[in-house]
């Protein structure tokens, strides 16, 4: 039995009684009813905001022949059971970030985010221009998907903790929600990594079931509410420069549609992935002031902290490369990153530092 086969036979979800619920697309008088799954609670901050987005806007596109009706992460499965509902055909597309599901691949962090990876920018040269949308095929391929970038929190801080962070000993023992390749780099370094929906994160955060958590970024974070369990918080995070959130179609429904709503649907994605990344910079700056504001203690890791984030990091990037898809999509990703990155320091960074200077700010 084949793997898609297997996945259509199981259990996915919240059972049998999701499952039914979960029926093909409907299609009535040449409109169609797409069932739209996500990883978000309903109203997290930003990230359900651009799931919605892209709902909306497909349905605004095909003047409602394709209807996207939006269910949150726990509605008609687990936020964590997207990728199998999607992939066994029991929901139509998903909203996520596939750091969730290495278990399904490595190689999906190369369309989420790796340790010390791309900023959105240099993420969209590489998916758009330099191959990436390729390999994302030839990769979800493999589970009967076709994914699209749809989202960008831009760069994500180092998180939440219950006490300061002055060496990487610190980390030992410590209980610290980090999903994807992040979370095993903080494993190496001995912390107890969980990786657990954002809609729960608060909870465990407040029980002490969690010493410490990343989210996004002041304006998500603020919203969850994390200030008010603890004040000590990192600005830069090693872990998140710029995910990417994707929009996620079964093949099977991805294939059925019109050469037409495939282009819409496509345009839609890269508005949301725009849209998304401009909401979040445009709310973080305040959002940052008023939780200083509210007696939050600003944090930077020290260098000795960063170095060995790096180090372990190599290690957790390098240690899947006997898979050669995995190692084919990462040599694809560092040659862009190597490219990008070298014109961006030379330009936009010694703008940057330069402009900040003489303006003051």
């Amino acid at each position: 039995m084949d793997r898609r086969s297997f996945l259509r036979a199981s259990t996915v979800g919240a059972g049998a009684a999701a499952a039914s619920t979960l029926a093909a697309p409907a299609i009535a008088q040449g409109n169609r009813t797409l069932t739209l799954v996500t990883t978000w609670g309903r109203g997290l901050a930003g990230v359900h905001d651009s799931a919605q987005y892209f709902a909306d806007q497909l349905t605004a596109a095909t003047d409602g022949q394709l209807t996207v009706d939006l269910r949150a992460g726990g509605e008609l499965v687990g936020a964590f059971e997207v990728f199998d509902a999607v992939s066994a055909g029991q929901a139509d597309l998903y909203h996520g970030v596939d750091y969730y599901f290495l278990g399904q691949h490595p190689a999906l962090s190369f369309f989420s985010q790796v340790p010390f990876g791309m900023n959105f920018q240099e993420y969209a040269n590489w998916i758009y221009h330099e191959g990436g949308q390729e390999l994302s095929d030839d990769l979800y391929s493999i589970f009967g998907l076709k994914a699209l970038p749809a989202g960008n929190t831009g760069p994500q801080s180092g998180g939440w903790f219950a006490r300061e962070i002055n060496a990487p000993e610190d980390f030992q023992g410590l209980r610290f929600r980090m999903p994807g390749q992040g979370g095993q780099v903080l494993g190496k370094l001995g912390a107890s990594v969980q990786n657990l929906p954002g809609s729960e994160v608060y909870q465990a955060l407040s029980s002490g079931a969690i010493e410490g958590t990343e989210w996004i970024g002041p304006w998500a974070d603020e919203t969850a509410g994390f200030q008010e369990i603890t004040n000590i918080y990192y600005t830069a995070g090693f872990h998140e420069p710029g995910p990417n959130l994707n929009i996620v179609f079964s093949q099977e429904v991805w294939d059925s549609l019109s050469p037409q709503h495939q282009k819409i649907a496509e345009q839609v994605a890269r508005a949301a992935n725009l849209w998304t990344m401009s909401l979040f910079m445009s709310n973080n700056s305040s959002a940052l002031q008023r939780l200083q504001q509210g007696g939050v203690q600003l944090q930077e890791f020290p260098d000795p902290v960063w170095d060995a984030f790096g180090a372990a990091a190599q290690e957790v990037i390098a240690e899947p490369m006997g898979d050669e898809l995995y190692r084919r999509i990462h040599d694809s990703y560092m040659e862009s990153l190597r490219s990008s990155a070298q014109w961006i320091q030379r330009s936009e960074g010694a703008f940057a530092a330069q402009r900040n200077r003489v303006l003051g700010l």
